[in-house]
C-alpha cells in the first residue's frame, strides 16, 4: 500500500521536472498514478486535472503581469474547448462509464497523447528554431505588437476554435495535451508570435480547461481529494525550487529524456490498455452449484 509519503515524492519528482523544463505536470503525472501506483484510470485523470489547474494557475498570474497573455487566443480557444470538454464528460458520464472497454479507452487515449507529447517534448527545439525566422523582433512596441496579434487572431479564430475543441475533447478524456500540445498548435499557427506569449497564453487557457474538466470528474467522484493535496504538498514548492535552479542544469537532455520517456509509456498504454479484471464467482456460490449437480 500507498500512503502520503509517496505521494509527497510524486509530487516533488513532477513539480522539479516542471519547474526544470517546462514540461506540463499533466503529461507525467498521469502515467505515475496509474503505472507506479496502479491507480484506476478514471480517478487518475480526474485528480490530475485538478492538479494541473491548480499548479498552473501561479504561473498563470506571473504571465499575466507580465503581460505575456493574448487574451482573444484564449478567448476563442475557450470557446471550443469548454464546451466540447462539457460534452465530452456527458458522454462518459452517461454512456462509457458502464462500459466494460471503459477503462480500456482512456488509457488508449492517454496512450495517444502521450506519445504526441513526447514527439514535441523531443523535436520542440527543432520546430521553434524553424519558426524562429518568421518570429517578429521581441522589442517591437508593445501596442503595435498586440494590436497585430489581435488581428491575426480575429482572421484566424475558425482556426483556432477547432483546436480548442480538439484540446477539450482529448484533455477531458486523458488530461493531457494542454500544454505541450497546445503550445505546438499556436507555434504552428503563429510563427510570428513571440515565444513567449505563446506560452503565457496557452498556460491561462490550460488552467480554464483543467479547472472545467476537472470538477466534472469530481462531479462523477472521478477525484481523490486527499490524493490531490498530498500531490500538491510535495510539487508546489518542488515547482519554484526547480524554476530557480533549472539555468544550472542540462535543461535540453533532461526534456529529450523526459520525452522519449513519455513517448515509450504512451506507446506502452496503446499496446497495453488497463483492461477490466473479470469477475470470479464465489467460493460459495461455486459450492452450492456444485452440491446441486450431485444431488440431481
Amino acid at each position: 500500500m500507498f500512503g502520503p509519503f509517496e505521494f509527497i515524492l510524486a509530487g516533488v519528482l513532477v513539480g522539479f521536472c516542471v519547474g526544470i523544463t517546462g514540461v506540463g505536470g499533466g503529461s507525467l503525472m498521469t502515467p505515475i498514478l496509474i503505472s507506479l501506483f496502479k491507480i484506476e484510470p478514471h480517478i487518475a485523470i480526474g485528480t490530475d486535472l485538478l492538479y494541473a489547474a491548480i499548479s498552473k494557475f501561479c504561473g498563470s498570474i506571473v504571465h499575466a503581469k507580465k503581460t505575456n497573455i493574448v487574451w482573444p487566443i484564449v478567448l476563442w480557444l475557450a470557446v471550443g474547448s469548454i464546451p466540447a470538454s462539457l460534452a465530452t464528460h456527458w458522454v462518459l458520464e452517461n454512456y462509457l462509464s458502464q462500459s466494460a472497454s471503459y477503462k480500456g479507452i482512456l488509457t488508449m487515449v492517454l496512450g495517444f497523447m502521450l506519445t504526441l507529447t513526447g514527439i514535441s517534448i523531443v523535436f520542440r527545439g527543432s520546430i521553434e528554431k524553424f519558426f524562429s525566422k518568421f518570429r517578429q523582433n521581441e522589442s517591437l512596441e508593445l501596442t503595435e505588437d498586440l494590436a497585430n496579434i489581435h488581428l491575426r487572431a480575429k482572421e484566424k479564430r475558425v482556426y483556432i476554435v477547432v483546436m480548442g475543441i480538439v484540446l477539450g475533447i482529448f484533455v477531458t478524456l486523458s488530461s493531457v495535451g494542454a500544454g505541450a500540445f497546445g503550445i505546438m498548435a499556436l507555434v504552428l499557427m503563429f510563427p510570428h508570435l513571440p515565444m513567449i506569449r505563446i506560452i503565457g497564453s496557452d498556460v491561462v487557457h490550460a488552467v480554464l480547461l483543467t479547472l472545467v474538466a476537472g470538477l466534472g470528474h469530481l462531479s462523477s467522484g472521478n477525484v481523490d481529494l486527499h490524493l490531490l493535496g498530498w500531490l500538491l504538498v510535495g510539487s508546489i514548492p518542488a515547482i519554484i525550487i526547480g524554476t530557480l535552479i533549472s539555468s544550472r542544469l542540462p535543461e535540453r537532455m533532461i526534456r529529450k529524456i523526459l520525452g522519449i520517456t513519455l513517448f515509450a509509456l504512451g506507446l506502452n498504454f496503446m499496446l497495453h490498455p488497463v483492461k477490466v479484471k473479470p469477475v470470479e464467482k464465489p467460493t460459495t456460490a461455486m459450492v452450492l452449484t456444485l452440491a446441486k449437480s450431485s444431488n440431481g
